[in-house]
């Protein structure tokens, strides 16, 4: 496949004084409750924000019995995920081309697959490929296996690649070997594709960890850091959330160099997306909302996403017919927009 230069987050020296961290778990878990109940969305903006939940989602395939038919299936899904008319009546239809996944993410004997499919469908520039790699989900193989299985992934088309990091490492607190071992698969991907480092929280055993580990990946050059790899027995939680939010935030303030956040595992319905996105436009700001920024690993979210937008968009019809029945004597006509409709719009007309 041809490869693609990409703009890439930088490896920065090892630096002990970054692991410096003390946190009071009642205190993260009393702030990001807070925090995640700020935002209380209703009606249509909850099909605004169920929209924006899908812009942002890597669409997830990752079981053994996985085929070239259900990875197309899925791709398919995550370049069109509704019909071209179905919004006929609330959006116009080249806004369409803008409500799409972030990427779909396979195992990388099935990159290929994904690949030629979204290749087919000329969305290649609007849907990331993305594949797990060294030695996904466990992380228990020699290093140069994996270093090799991120590198086949990359010949096979993916842009970006979800890594796990060697947890005994943590639990030993061999934070620079654990450094020396993501450099190496920063190096890897080079500028051809984007770096996730799953932490595996469930498996770190304490906030400490889980902070300490998310600053080792960001200074050996991580474009994200990702919560889980939807195995363990705990997955991102919103408390898990925040203390790599905090982490986010110091490294930024120390470094000028901006990291992604992807939770992964246990995101499974819009009411579970609404809680992150809240957690993330109140402590990084708006701006993360993007795929650039943040990213859901998931793959039964989009089914309630489709549910959630289906039944808005009924009520919203519905509406619409009540409100022309009794509006018909004065031939008013049946009001406004959407509001993502008009950011969509906007988005277009700064890109041309």
């Amino acid at each position: 496949m041809e490869a693609k230069n990409l703009i890439v987050n930088k490896t920065l020296p090892f630096d002990p004084t970054f692991l410096a961290v003390n946190i009071s778990l009642r205190q993260v878990e009393e702030i990001a409750m807070t925090l995640s109940n700020q935002c209380i969305v209703t009606g249509t903006n909850e099909i605004a924000w169920a929209l924006r939940a899908l812009m942002l989602t890597d669409l997830t395939t990752l079981a053994g019995d996985d085929t070239k038919a259900n990875v197309r299936r899925m791709c398919v899904r995550a370049c069109y995920p509704f019909e071209p008319q179905f919004f006929d009546k609330f959006f116009e239809r080249t806004l369409l081309l803008d409500i799409h996944c972030a990427a779909v993410c396979v195992y990388p004997a099935r990159v290929q697959d994904a690949y030629s499919t979204v290749e087919q469908f000329k969305q290649l520039d609007r849907v990331a490929i993305a594949a797990v790699a060294s030695g996904f989900p466990t992380g228990q193989y020699g290093l140069q296996t994996r270093l090799q299985e991120i590198s086949h992934a990359i010949l096979a088309g993916a842009t970006e690649i979800d890594i796990v990091i060697n947890r005994q490492l943590a639990l030993l607190g061999d934070w620079k070997a654990l450094y020396n071992e993501v450099v190496l698969m920063r190096s890897a991907c080079g500028d051809h594709a984007l770096l996730k480092t799953i932490l595996a929280i469930g498996e770190l055993g304490t906030m400490e960890n889980v902070y300490k580990a998310a600053m080792v990946c960001m200074m050996a050059g991580a474009d994200f850091i990702k919560t889980s790899t939807g195995k363990e027995m705990v997955n991102a939680t919103l408390p898990v959330g925040l203390v790599m939010i905090f982490a986010i935030q110091e490294f930024k303030r120390r470094t000028c160099q901006i990291v992604g956040l992807k939770p992964a595992g246990g995101v499974r319905t819009v009411r579970d997306a609404i809680a992150w996105m809240t957690l993330v436009k109140e402590t990084l700001g708006t701006r993360w909302l993007t795929p650039q920024r943040f990213r859901f690993g998931a793959a039964g979210l989009i089914d309630d996403i489709d549910k959630v937008v289906r039944e808005g968009v009924a009520r919203m019809e519905k509406e619409q017919l009540e409100k022309a029945a009794a509006n018909k004597q004065q031939g008013s006509e049946p009001d406004g927009e959407d509001a993502l409709c008009k950011e969509l719009r906007e988005k277009r007309q700064a890109k041309n």
